[in-house]
């Protein structure tokens, strides 16, 4: 779930998320996260961008094509969410975080 600037999660259609997230682990296996955002650093303007992480943390090379659609489905799903900051979505468990307040609760 969106977890609100507060820490509360805010309420979402569950079954769209987990849906999206078992269908983002068929195309990337192996992926534990990913990281949203519009930054794209290969691109001047805004782009939907990807970083998928697998269960240890490690970085996962996905072709351009794969993390652009990923990305674009999670812009989809959360349409409300504040896209001017980077995002977290977790596959295991579904839930769509600021990549900003996730550091900040692991002390970094």
């Amino acid at each position: 779930m969106l977890v609100m600037s507060s820490g509360t999660q805010a309420c979402l259609d569950t079954d769209r998320q987990h849906r999206l997230a078992a269908q983002l682990a068929d195309m990337i296996p192996g992926a534990a996260t990913i990281r949203v955002s519009l930054d794209d650093p290969e691109q001047a303007w805004p782009q939907p961008h990807a970083i998928v992480r697998n269960e240890a943390g490690e970085t996962m090379e996905l072709a351009r094509t794969t993390a652009k659609v990923a990305a674009r489905w999670i812009l989809r799903v959360w349409p409300e969410a504040d896209w001017t900051h980077p995002h977290t979505f977790d596959l295991a468990d579904a839930i769509l975080t600021r990549s900003d307040l996730t550091a900040a609760r692991r002390g970094r």
